[in-house]
């Protein structure tokens, strides 16, 4: 019946702290939360409390009130917290997995050369990527657009459009998020060749 046990101290404190802070986060009051999740006022701020025990129908009602799963709700992640990066001394990156998406990466890269002028050398695959510049001025070549990133702004774009990027002058670095379709095109990109080849396939 209760997906937490007395043994269980740690995870019972830690859905009870949950549940109170996605409330306050959504700007509910005791009772709003209680009318969306069919629960007295009295109810839930016991729940919440530590005054009553976790019925997992009751946690199912108030994942679901909440707009977010039971699993998530009761979810313990306290291992592991901090990640490593795998590093490419070869190609100068850095590329750190993001646990709750697997599909999902995040990389670091620094760049010296700019862009090529050759379209036939920009790539082209499924999937949309992120980039914020951390240092130094970039250049996104995205189909027959250029776009001049600079330290501290971002760039957000569809993969499926030729693109390059590159450094403008300077050396730059940038951290990059793919998501699944665009992290496999990239490491197709870096095969025997490699996108430091060519420069600047991402």
């Amino acid at each position: 019946m209760l997906p937490v046990t007395q043994e269980d101290g740690q995870l019972d404190s830690l859905v009870r702290k949950r549940i109170r802070a996605l409330r306050v986060a959504q700007g509910w009051s005791l009772e709003e939360l209680a009318t969306r999740a069919n629960l007295s006022q009295s109810s839930l701020s016991r729940i919440e409390n530590g005054r009553r025990r976790l019925a997992l129908d009751q946690l199912v009602t108030l994942a679901r009130a909440l707009d977010t799963t039971l699993d998530q709700l009761v979810e313990n992640a306290a291992d592991d917290v901090v990640i490593s990066p795998m590093i490419d001394g070869t190609h100068g990156l850095m590329r750190w997995p993001i646990k709750s998406e697997p599909g999902m990466s995040v990389m670091r890269q620094r760049m010296t050369d700019p862009p090529p002028d050759n379209p036939a050398r920009m790539r082209a695959h499924p999937g949309r990527e992120w980039l914020v510049v951390l240092s130094g001025t970039a250049v996104l070549m995205l189909g027959h657009r250029r776009f001049r990133i600079e330290t501290h702004q971002a760039a957000e774009f569809p993969t499926m459009l030729p693109h390059a990027i590159g450094a403008e002058g300077e050396p730059c670095e940038i951290l990059g998020i793919f998501d699944r379709d665009a992290r496999r095109g990239h490491q197709k990109d870096t095969g025997a060749d490699g996108p430091e080849a060519d420069r600047g396939g991402t």
